[in-house]
């Protein structure tokens, strides 16, 4: 069975979104929790201020009757040193989160009786603050309760201020600002995210689902047009380039560019293939027709040109498979190759040809694809020549040297003939290619021997190139970089 199919699409889709989501969860997270400090500092504020207000009376010896404590309904709570409630907001009904229970002023021998625990809470509060007379203390603890005012419960958030009075000793006062407004306010805010994100994150999802077919509908047309290429075997067709100048449209260039560089390499095997069937054809038909004559005369067999034609149709099928082989990749061997010594072998036992080499001058490379390129030089010289060919290696200041500018080796291979018409001096390396001249003078030669020698010469990093020499001949010139 086959995967299931995922679009580029959905994945961005899917991805935009989550990434959008935990950055809206990040965000929310950190809005609710600065409101909520914020709120409940405002609260804190608010409590202190309302009992320094307090506190601030009783330094000045109000009675308790004329203290501001049932401003906004807010729960006030003043206790002496001994814990006991002296004074009350008049509807408080109920109290926590202070350190004393109490919501009636109690008379003294019933706060002692009963009120050892708030004795401690309210030693705490003041935490033993050294204060004068008429003083009211710097520091203020908060801390978090409920209380009921009248029947409504509600959570506070609670200041405690203690003040030195001259006639009642130290008293500490409670007073409470209500969170209400901070639990609204957050819940609000949580009400708009869980109704808000959900939106926004359907939104993204469906810009970026447009965004992305727009972006994405190029390589559609991309992916199409190489499918109707792969069916129809149509190499000369070609993809849709956008006119976007992005990566999609450099897609297509190369892909174009792509198709134009295989289409050019199937035409040319196809060309190959032609060229090397139509060579083959003539020596295979004339052996055939020797083979044939002699089995129905043997007297009248040609037994040298049986020969002659089979020598010829080795050698095509050796230049054959050697091309083949130069098509497919093959990499030279990384030997050390004494030119000038593979030169005068070449020229060993050829008529007419001369050999002036200097000594050691060394390439890196296949000793056998060498030779055969000093071999197919020779024979077209000779088969060009009057009279004579000479060989010359030296090595030579030029681009193929050690670090681009050293030594190069040179061989070069000169011929007192016609020479090579300048516009055909490309042309004569091309596969299966020969000269109107080289026709009327070619025994048996397929156009095969120059292109195999400049495709090995590219191969290992040289050149192979045509002149005329001075005397008017050609002079070939293979140059390789130095050993």
């Amino acid at each position: 069975m086959s995967r299931p199919f995922a679009s580029v699409r959905a994945r961005a889709t899917l991805a935009a979104t989550l990434v959008v989501a935990v950055a809206l969860v990040a965000a929310g997270t950190a809005v609710l929790l600065s409101l909520r400090s914020n709120l409940l500092g405002e609260a804190g504020t608010q409590a202190e201020r309302s009992a320094r207000e307090v506190a601030t009376g009783l330094a000045f010896a109000k009675p308790y009757d004329d203290l501001p404590l049932d401003v906004d309904d807010r729960p006030v709570q003043v206790v002496d040193e001994e814990g006991r409630l002296v004074a009350a907001s008049e509807d408080l009904e109920r109290i926590s989160g202070t350190g004393v229970d109490a919501v009636k002023p109690q008379p003294a021998a019933t706060a002692r009786d009963g009120g050892d625990d708030d004795d401690d809470g309210a030693d705490d509060d003041d935490h033993g603050e050294s204060l004068e007379p008429g003083e009211i203390g710097e520091r203020t603890t908060v801390s978090d309760g409920s209380a009921t005012i009248d029947g409504d419960t509600e959570d506070y958030r609670f200041a405690a201020v203690p003040v030195e009075t001259e006639d009642r000793g130290r008293l500490t006062v409670y007073a409470g600002a209500p969170l209400s407004a901070e639990h609204g306010a957050v819940n609000t805010a949580l009400t708009v995210m869980l109704i808000g994100f959900p939106v926004l994150l359907a939104v993204v999802a469906w810009v970026t689902w447009l965004v992305t077919r727009r972006a994405l509908r190029p390589v559609e047309g991309i992916r199409r047009e190489m499918a109707a290429i792969t069916a129809s075997e149509d190499l000369a067709r070609r993809v849709p380039v956008p006119d976007t100048h992005d990566e999609v449209a450099r897609l297509a260039s190369t892909t174009n560019e792509t198709l134009t560089a295989l289409e050019s390499s199937v035409e040319r095997q196809r060309r190959f293939v032609a060229d090397a069937s139509h060579e083959l054809r003539s020596p295979i038909a004339s052996l055939r027709t020797q083979l044939e004559v002699a089995a129905a005369h043997p007297e009248l067999l040609d037994l040298d040109g049986a020969v002659e034609d089979t020598v010829r149709l080795q050698r095509l099928a050796a230049d054959l498979l050697l091309l083949a082989r130069l098509d497919a990749g093959e990499r030279p061997a990384d030997a050390r190759v004494d030119l000038a010594a593979l030169a005068r072998e070449a020229a060993e036992g050829r008529r007419g040809v001369r050999v002036r080499a200097e000594e050691d001058v060394t390439v890196a490379g296949s000793r056998g694809q060498l030779e055969r390129v000093l071999a197919n030089l020779l024979d077209n010289a000779q088969r060009h020549a009057r009279s004579a060919v000479e060989v010359s290696v030296r090595r030579d200041e030029g681009p193929h040297g050690a670090g681009g500018g050293g030594q190069a080796a040179v061989a070069a291979v000169a011929d007192d003939g016609e020479g090579v018409p300048a516009a055909d001096r490309e042309r004569i390396f091309e596969r299966f290619v020969r000269l109107d001249a080289a026709r009327s003078r070619d025994d048996g030669g397929a156009g095969l021997g120059l292109a195999i020698a400049r495709d090995v010469a590219l191969r290992h990093g040289g050149t192979l190139t045509v002149r005329d020499t001075p005397a008017g001949g050609a002079l070939f010139e293979l140059r390789l970089p130095g050993a």
